[in-house]
C-alpha cells in the first residue's frame, strides 16, 4: 500500500452526510448551494485541520421509493421524534444506501457540479472519497424491473420459505430484499445475486464508472458479498456451489488497472477484515477497536493494539459515523475525547465525522436533514488542537511502537494508562491516556537527548519541561487526571 498523490500515510479522512450538511449551510447564508458551489473557506478549513481526504456521503440520485418508505418508517419517525417532536415528515428524504441509479443527484448540481467539486478539491490537496453499494439497490432501481435476475428471486412463484424477506416488482417477479444474516431485511433494498456471473459484470461496471469521479470509495457492507458469505445467507434460493473468483479480488484489480492509486475503504465486521484486507482493499473498519474504547477495558485495549503492524496500518479509526451513536452520548464526554484522542494517534486511517467535530450530542436517522443542533464550541476547539496535533509529520511518516509505563506510587492506577511512540529522524512524540474515570499517575522512561538546554513540549498545554540528564536516564512520573490525555514531543 503505497501513500496517494493527495493522501499522507495514516490519512485523516472527513465523513459528512451531504444533504444534512447543505441544509445547514442554506441556513446559515440564506441560499441553496450545488456542490461546486459550497464556499471556498468550509474546504480550506478542513485542509487546515489537517483533512486528507472528504467523504461525501449521499451523492447518488436518491429512490423515490426509499423517500416513501423512510417517511413512513415507525423507527425512523420515534428516533427523530425523540429530539424533534414537532419535525416535518418532507424533511425525511431516501436512505443513500438504497441506491437508485450511480449518477449524481441533479438536485445538487448533478456530475457537472461533482467534477467541478473534485477538481477543487484536488487542487486543494484533498481526496473526494463517494460510497459504494456492491450488495444491493433501491427497490425501484430500474434494473429491478428490466433485468430481474440480477437479483435473487424465485420468479413469479412465491417463495416457499422467508417470504416476508421478499417483495414483487412491477411483472409479479418476487426478489429478495438486501439483508445482513443477522437483522431484518432491509425493506428499502432489492438484493443482488453474487452467484450470477452478469450480476458481477454489471456491478463492475457500476464501479468503473463510479471510479472515474472520485478518488475513493468506501464500500457499503463490503463482506456480505463474499461468496461464502452470499451463500450461508441465502443458500436456500442459490445453492452451495461456490464461484471462482471473488467479486472484490476481480473488481479492485480491475479499477487499479485504470486508476492505480485509487482507495478502497471496506465497511466490514465479523472478524472478516484481514480476508477483505488480502484482497487489496487499503482500509478496514476497525469496529472491535471501536467496541472495546466504548465498552472494554485499557488492558483489552492494549492487546488490540498489539495486533500485527501491517493490519494496523490497514485499519480504519473511528468514534463516531453515521451508523454509530454519537460519540459525546455513546462515551460521555470526557471519555470520548480521549477516545478520538486515541484513534487519531495510531497508525492507519483515522476516520472523524463532521457532525462529530462540531459537537453534536445525539445522531438523527441519516434520512433527516433538519440537523439544527447548536456548535459546542468546547468540543470544536478540542479537535482542532488534537487534529493539529495529530498532523504534524511524526504521526504521518514515523515508527509507531507501543511503550510501557510503570507504577508511581502503590495505587495500581498505571495500568489505566496507555501509551505508544512514533519517531522520525532525531525526534519522538509520547501518546499518555488516562483511559479511566479517576486519576492516574504513571513513570515513563522514554530514549530522549537529555542535557543542558534539552526540553520536551506537552502539546495540549503548550507547555515546556527541561530534559535534564537525570530525565533523559531515568524517566519521570506523569499525573493525568480522568480520560486526559498528554502527548510530550522531544529530541531523540
Amino acid at each position: 500500500m503505497g501513500e496517494h498523490r493527495l493522501m499522507r500515510t495514516n490519512p485523516h479522512i472527513l465523513e459528512i452526510n451531504t444533504r444534512a450538511w447543505l441544509d445547514r449551510l442554506q441556513t446559515k447564508h440564506e441560499r441553496r448551494f450545488l456542490l461546486d458551489e459550497i464556499p471556498d473557506q468550509y474546504w480550506q478549513m478542513f485542509k487546515e485541520r489537517g483533512f486528507d481526504a472528504v467523504w461525501l456521503m449521499g451523492v447518488w440520485t436518491p429512490s423515490p421509493k426509499a423517500a416513501e418508505i423512510a417517511r413512513t418508517n415507525p423507527d425512523v419517525q420515534q428516533q427523530i421524534r425523540q429530539v424533534v417532536p414537532d419535525f416535518d415528515p418532507q424533511d425525511i428524504i431516501a436512505s443513500p444506501y438504497a441506491i437508485y441509479k450511480y449518477e449524481p443527484a441533479a438536485d445538487l448540481g448533478g456530475e457537472e457540479s461533482l467534477k467541478k467539486l473534485r477538481a477543487k478539491l484536488n487542487a486543494m490537496g484533498i481526496a473526494l472519497f463517494l460510497d459504494f453499494v456492491a450488495n444491493h439497490t433501491a427497490l425501484d432501481c430500474p434494473a429491478v424491473t428490466s433485468d430481474p435476475d440480477l437479483y435473487i428471486n424465485t420468479g413469479k412463484e412465491a417463495p416457499r420459505v422467508h417470504k416476508d424477506w421478499f417483495f414483487q416488482n412491477p411483472n409479479g417477479i418476487w426478489i429478495a430484499h438486501g439483508r445482513d444474516p443477522y437483522f431484518a431485511p432491509w425493506t428499502d433494498t432489492a438484493q443482488l445475486n453474487y452467484f450470477n456471473p452478469r450480476t458481477k459484470e454489471v456491478m463492475l461496471g457500476h464501479l468503473l464508472k463510479v471510479a472515474d469521479l472520485c478518488d475513493g470509495v468506501r464500500c457499503d457492507m463490503a463482506m456480505l458479498t463474499l461468496n461464502k458469505v452470499h451463500r450461508d445467507t441465502w443458500w436456500e434460493f442459490i445453492g452451495g456451489n461456490l464461484p471462482k473468483e471473488e467479486f472484490w479480488s476481480v473488481a479492485l484489480e480491475k479499477v487499479h488497472e485504470k486508476h492505480p492509486e485509487f482507495t478502497f475503504i471496506a465497511e466490514v465486521y465479523w472478524g472478516l477484515e484481514w480476508e477483505i484486507q488480502e484482497m487489496g482493499f487499503d482500509y478496514t473498519y476497525d469496529k472491535v477497536l471501536y467496541d472495546r474504547l466504548r465498552f472494554s477495558t485499557p488492558e483489552n485495549i492494549k492487546g488490540h493494539l498489539g495486533a500485527e503492524h501491517l493490519f494496523q496500518m490497514r485499519s480504519i479509526r473511528f468514534t463516531a459515523n453515521h451508523d454509530e451513536e454519537e460519540s459525546l452520548k455513546a462515551f460521555g464526554r470526557e471519555k470520548s475525547l480521549a477516545a478520538t484522542t486515541l484513534i487519531a494517534t495510531l497508525p492507519g486511517a483515522r476516520m472523524i465525522h463532521l457532525f462529530q467535530m462540531m459537537g453534536r450530542s445525539v445522531r438523527l436517522p441519516i434520512q433527516y436533514v433538519k440537523e439544527s443542533f447548536a456548535e459546542d464550541k468546547w468540543v470544536r476547539d478540542y479537535y482542532d488542537k488534537l487534529l493539529k496535533i495529530a498532523s504534524q509529520p511524526a504521526f504521518h511518516g514515523g515508527q509507531w511502537s507501543l511503550t510501557e509505563v510503570s507504577a508511581c506510587g502503590a495505587d495500581g492506577s498505571w495500568r489505566n494508562v496507555l501509551a505508544w511512540t512514533w519517531k522520525q529522524m532525531n525526534t519522538a512524540s509520547t501518546v499518555l491516556i488516562n483511559y479511566s474515570d479517576r486519576p492516574a499517575t504513571c513513570h515513563v522512561k522514554l530514549r530522549m537527548a537529555g542535557g543542558e538546554g534539552e526540553q520536551m513540549k506537552e502539546e495540549f498545554s503548550e507547555q515546556l519541561f527541561p530534559v535534564t540528564a537525570e530525565v533523559a536516564q531515568k524517566g519521570f512520573g506523569v499525573s493525568l487526571k480522568p480520560f486526559e490525555s498528554k502527548i510530550f514531543t522531544y529530541a531523540i
